[in-house]
């Protein structure tokens, strides 16, 4: 077993981060960073980023900058980082690492941690020993001051012995592990910004704050997302029936995370979050108990809702709703519209929209009543209602990228511009990030004065000059058809909604490499298109067509990720005979 095995996870991202910057100054570093790059753990697109720096110092910085991001987005992969620089081929190249990797194995990097709670709580407890002997009172006043809130202790044979022999019971801490006088300083790190590492038992996940704040299942295990009583039953701890104590994060139960703000929660029905039967108020409630649930639901629950107007469908995204005539909230397949634009473009009027658009079979009306929907003010100001051409024109695009599914508001401040920004199609509402798209988007291309187009606008625009094809189209030249392969992998990243398939699956599943010989993901394709790897079109099929073989053999006890694929491949299959006008398969 790898001695690596034995390490907490915690314990080598708190080293990782005391070692940021030792290891982005190792010298002729393009070693370290091809390992990283052959193991997934750095994207293609940031690994060329730095090989392209010319200065040593900027390439230190932009180095820093990838290991930053490492920590804070992908600290889930803490163990493989370090398996990977620890192989012999760099171990030998840097001493540095050779250094590193002795410090983990002899237990000295310990040393360089922030001091633990257990060294802070032997000389908490010298100290109040000292104090012990002054009053009896005193000394009782200390046991009851460090006893569990929720465990008491019970009295044993040291409580027969006199006061001088008699040993303190260990004190059971349920604060953050930081030094005496310091608040938060942990729970606010870098690393635990988007998620916190939580154990239930002897089994471990990620737990991701703004989807435990929204109500939805928030503990990603193996790829799988799970509420925290889903979690607390897969760890087989169900019978303590609250999960706020029987998950931990670093051993504080999170009901203590709770209490001190440092995770915020909406209330959990046994199972897990249950999907509405209706996003309305329900006149069937059978209880107090269903009440009180109903009460506690928040709006943020649902973001999105599905509405139509006569013929016409589309998507009402709460956080763009101002009002009939501002802000542009309902996303069409073609475009954003208010929702006077929505009914005009439907039924040809505007007047009547809060009664024309209907959700879930009822009038907006509705939802404005319950206070779900919340119309702005006449006075408003703020960029959904101050009518200014920039903001106007901003609402006009998605807000996230719709490939990777984040937003250039959402990056690192500290990355690379073009990956924060938005390119946005000027033909539909698609935007995209430049490395997301297909072909990239290179930055000399958006300076042209002529309109962009992404993929699927292009493609739309040329289809009708494709010639029918036989089945015989996978032995075709994939230089001639590039436009119709970059075409279906696009469409089948925007299908993937929870991006299933987008990454290298062995960075999720230890044990995937044992049961999957050539695994393959969307990255690694779209790269293949990038680079022109591929010769005809029936190598980039068989690469697609990989993702399900692989998915239908990995997943076959389970039920969820085997549906995913399969509904992915029925996805492309017909995209493919549509795309390729295929007349005889």
């Amino acid at each position: 077993m790898d001695p690596l095995d034995f390490l907490d996870s915690q314990e080598l991202l708190q080293f990782f981060h005391c070692n940021k910057t030792e290891l982005s100054c190792m010298e002729n570093p393009n070693t370290f960073l091809n390992q990283l790059r052959d193991h997934n753990l750095v994207p293609e697109d940031r690994y060329q980023k730095v090989i392209r720096k010319k200065s040593r110092e900027n390439q230190r910085r932009a180095i820093y900058d990838i290991l930053d991001w490492m920590e804070t987005e992908h600290c889930q992969h803490i163990h493989s980082f370090w398996r990977c620089v620890f192989k012999d081929v760099t171990l030998n190249q840097y001493p540095t690492l050779k250094h590193l990797r002795n410090s983990l194995m002899d237990g000295s990097y310990r040393s360089q941690l922030p001091e633990n709670e257990e060294n802070e709580e032997e000389k908490e407890e010298k100290e109040e020993e000292q104090k012990e002997t002054k009053s009896v009172k005193k000394r009782r006043k200390s046991r009851r001051r460090h006893l569990c809130t929720d465990e008491e202790e019970q009295p044993g044979p040291s409580s027969q012995l006199s006061p001088g022999q008699r040993r303190r019971p260990k004190k059971l801490h349920f604060s953050s592990p930081v030094k005496k006088g310091q608040r938060e300083d942990i729970w606010t790190w870098p690393l635990y910004r988007s998620q916190f590492p939580v154990e239930c038992g002897n089994l471990r996940g990620a737990l991701h704050r703004r989807r435990l704040a929204e109500g939805q299942r928030c503990i990603l295990v193996q790829n799988q997302w799970l509420s925290p009583s889903e979690f607390e039953k897969a760890a087989g701890k169900q019978s303590y029936k609250n999960w706020k104590l029987s998950i931990r994060c670093r051993g504080t139960p999170l009901m203590k995370l709770l209490q001190d703000g440092h995770l915020q929660s909406v209330g959990y029905k046994r199972g897990g979050p249950k999907a509405r039967t209706s996003l309305f108020a329900s006149a069937h409630l059978t209880s107090d108990e269903d009440e009180e649930e109903e009460e506690q639901r928040p709006q943020s629950r649902q973001q999105v809702w599905k509405v139509s107007c006569g013929s016409a469908a589309g998507t009402l995204h709460q956080r763009r709703f101002a009002s009939g005539s501002r802000g542009k909230s309902i996303r069409t397949e073609t475009a954003w519209l208010s929702p006077e634009e929505f009914t005009e473009e439907a039924l040809d009027r505007r007047d009547n929209w809060k009664e024309d658009i209907e959700c879930e079979g009822k009038p907006l009306r509705v939802l404005i009543e319950q206070d779900i929907l919340q119309v702005h003010s006449e006075l408003c100001h703020c960029s959904l209602c101050k009518l200014d051409d920039s903001d106007l024109e901003a609402q006009r695009n998605d807000d996230q990228c719709c490939i990777c599914r984040s937003g250039g508001e959402d990056q690192d401040q500290d990355q690379d511009q073009e990956d924060q920004v938005l390119v946005v199609c000027d033909d539909c509402p698609r935007s995209f990030h430049q490395r997301c798209h297909l072909p990239h988007v290179e930055d000399d291309l958006l300076r042209e004065d002529s309109p962009w187009l992404c993929t699927f606008c292009v493609f739309r625009t040329n289809q009708d000059l494709f010639l029918e094809l036989d089945g015989a189209v996978t032995s075709h030249q994939i230089s001639k058809h590039m436009l119709q392969c970059q075409y279906l992998l696009l469409s089948l990243c925007c299908a993937d909604e929870d991006q299933s398939f987008a990454t290298d699956p062995r960075l999720c599943w230890e044990d995937y490499s044992r049961s999957i010989q050539t695994p393959m993901w969307w990255s690694n394709i779209a790269d293949k298109l990038q680079r022109n790897r591929y010769l005809t079109v029936g190598q980039f099929v068989s690469d697609v067509q990989l993702i399900f073989t692989n998915s239908a053999s990995y997943n076959q006890n389970n039920a969820v990720n085997l549906a995913k694929g399969e509904r992915l491949k029925k996805i492309f299959d017909e995209e493919f005979v549509k795309v390729f006008k295929v007349c005889d398969v």
